[in-house]
């Protein structure tokens, strides 16, 4: 299984600490940093989650780092300030891009070597890593293509396999997404409540939830490796959600690992 995962990344920095009284300047808490937790985001974290789910990984991402700084209580893990550093990125290179044809793409990493693929991911935060161009022909020229983006869809997001959303996003492009056309690739992810494809909804397990940070990435792996073990969306769907309400039990942006989905 060659995965091949396209998008902007960022370093997610967990910063814990205890809160114990109000600053006499102003009436805001006194955050005293206790230790620090580093981990990859974004797209580098999708890929992350393809890797423990016993898939081979390639990336494509930004080179220069976005930095997405949390700070988090320890007594009741709930984050009190988010801090965003270089929120923005370069473009994927023309070379790169063009040479991402027929599920083939030239991996110059390993002296230009040529990768066959089976399932392409874009992962577009919309941080300038992927224009709409650009999304348009992978799509155009692969099979298999599943996007997450954050862009405001339109008429270049047609030739996308598969398409996951969740229900807010699904709202502001509903215009367009209410085309027949859509229906087979739309796959809506609705937090707690579950997910829906076309029109059934399928429930998701209730877990104590930790942390809630990347789970939309491990859904999106989870979805990958789930259709390509069944060639099944419907099936993939529930294994990507095994794989959501593992990693929600997990604090800061985790990975699970096939292992732990098949030992429930």
């Amino acid at each position: 299984m060659n995965v091949l995962v396209i998008g902007d990344s960022c370093k997610d920095v967990f910063i814990y600490g205890d809160i114990e009284r109000i600053s006499p300047e102003a009436p805001v808490p006194v955050f005293k940093p206790t230790h620090t937790e580093k981990n990859d985001g974004m797209a580098k974290n999708v890929a992350n989650n393809v890797e423990t789910l016993d898939m081979n990984i390639y990336t494509i991402t930004n080179e220069n780092s976005i930095i997405k700084k949390r700070y988090v209580e320890n007594r009741s893990g709930q984050m009190v300030l988010r801090v965003d550093e270089h929120d923005y990125c370069t473009r994927i290179k023309t070379k790169i891009l063009q040479g991402i044809v027929n599920n083939k793409f030239t991996y110059y990493g390993l002296g230009g070597d040529v990768k066959d693929i089976d399932v392409i991911i874009i992962s577009d935060y919309c941080k300038g890593f992927l224009e709409e161009s650009d999304i348009e022909h992978i799509c155009k020229y692969n099979k298999n293509v599943f996007v997450d983006t954050k862009k405001k869809l339109g008429e270049w997001i047609r030739d996308a396999d598969f398409i996951k959303i969740n229900e807010l996003e699904y709202k502001k492009n509903h215009e367009l997404l209410s085309d027949d056309g859509f229906k087979e690739k739309l796959i809506v992810t609705l937090g707690s409540k579950g997910c829906r494809y076309k029109d059934k909804v399928f429930n998701v397990k209730e877990v104590p939830v930790k942390d809630v940070s990347g789970a939309g990435d491990t859904f999106l792996a989870g979805l990958v490796r789930g259709y390509l073990d069944t060639n099944n969306i419907e099936s993939a769907i529930e294994f990507a959600q095994k794989c959501t309400t593992h990693v929600v039990q997990k604090h800061g942006v985790a990975t699970v690992t096939l292992k732990e989905i098949q030992n429930g």
